[in-house]
């Protein structure tokens, strides 16, 4: 008679990998290199050939750009250079593909002579004009471009814009509610195209104010900063004292256009986030870089 007790378990089986791996998970490092490698390219390639972000770091285009705006810039409108790759690692050269002139009024990027570094100015002469300043008038062509003072702007300070006494004498105020604010006063300057922005010229007598006449030769333009008194650009020498742009600069220099403002930032973030919303410029976010153009007054 045969035992009809329960049988015990069969023994559990396990898989271990063999002599040649299978069964175990492998990382394939070179293609996880390669993948990173190709984004990181990608990444460069559309800032070097699209667009790139760009943060302003002075006061030079006040009261159109603070100190602390993030902005984006366009690289295709005036075609690509040497200066259109990132981090500048191009030798200089005066080649541009598919090359085009700015307009009066564009808002862009440029580096000067001497130095690998960004700037951002206005153009306000294009190739062939001829542009003087008089008294921190723009004469262009022989003409003197239209000024008209507008009511002062009430800029709050912040640890990004200060309104400090040296840069602006006797502008800063307490209001009665306790905080600060530089009273700009501001100019409503208009180009031969009709384009229209807002600038600051409140000292007198400065060294930049006058600029004997000049023609901007083929292939450069004239750029300005929008606050007058503090901008290191065409009318001010290259070097380490000026550190301007000494002069017209040559188009292959332009690295794009600005487009507009993505955020800013007044300088009081810390590392705690409780802080940063409350450091946002709100009323600045997405504002458009780019002035329209009035087609019947266009020159050109």
């Amino acid at each position: 008679m045969s035992d009809a007790g329960p049988r015990p378990p069969e023994a559990l089986k396990t898989s271990t990998p063999d002599s040649r791996g299978r069964g175990a998970h492998k990382v394939d490092w070179w293609a996880e290199a390669r993948g990173l490698l190709l984004m990181l390219l990608a990444v460069i390639g559309f800032h070097s050939f699209i667009a790139k972000p760009f943060y302003i770091p002075s006061i030079s285009m006040m009261p159109n750009l603070l100190v602390g705006d993030r902005l984006v810039v366009s690289k295709y409108p005036y075609g690509w250079s040497w200066v259109s790759a990132s981090f500048h690692v191009l030798p200089r050269s005066r080649e541009r593909l598919l090359g085009k002139t700015p307009a009066y009024g564009d808002i862009v990027i440029v580096v000067p002579p001497d130095r690998d570094e960004d700037y951002i100015k206005r153009v306000i002469a294009l190739p062939g004009d001829r542009i003087a300043v008089v008294n921190g008038q723009i004469i262009l062509n022989g003409r003197p471009i239209p000024q008209a003072v507008e009511p002062p702007l009430e800029l709050a300070v912040d640890p990004n814009e200060p309104c400090s006494p040296e840069e602006f004498p006797n502008l800063r105020y307490r209001s009665a509610s306790g905080r600060e604010f530089c009273e700009l006063p501001i100019l409503r300057e208009t180009l031969p195209n009709g384009v229209s922005y807002d600038i600051i010229d409140h000292l007198q007598n400065q060294p930049l104010d006058n600029y004997a006449e000049i023609k901007v030769p083929a292939g450069h333009v004239f750029l300005m900063g929008d606050n007058r008194d503090h901008s290191a650009d065409s009318r001010a020498n290259s070097g380490p004292f000026e550190k301007g742009l000494g002069g017209p600069v040559p188009l292959s220099s332009v690295g794009g256009r600005a487009e507009f403002i993505t955020f800013s930032l007044d300088g009081s973030a810390t590392l705690d986030p409780r802080t940063w919303w409350a450091s946002l410029r709100k009323d600045r976010a997405w504002r458009n870089l780019r002035a329209a153009l009035d087609p019947a007054k266009t020159s050109r």
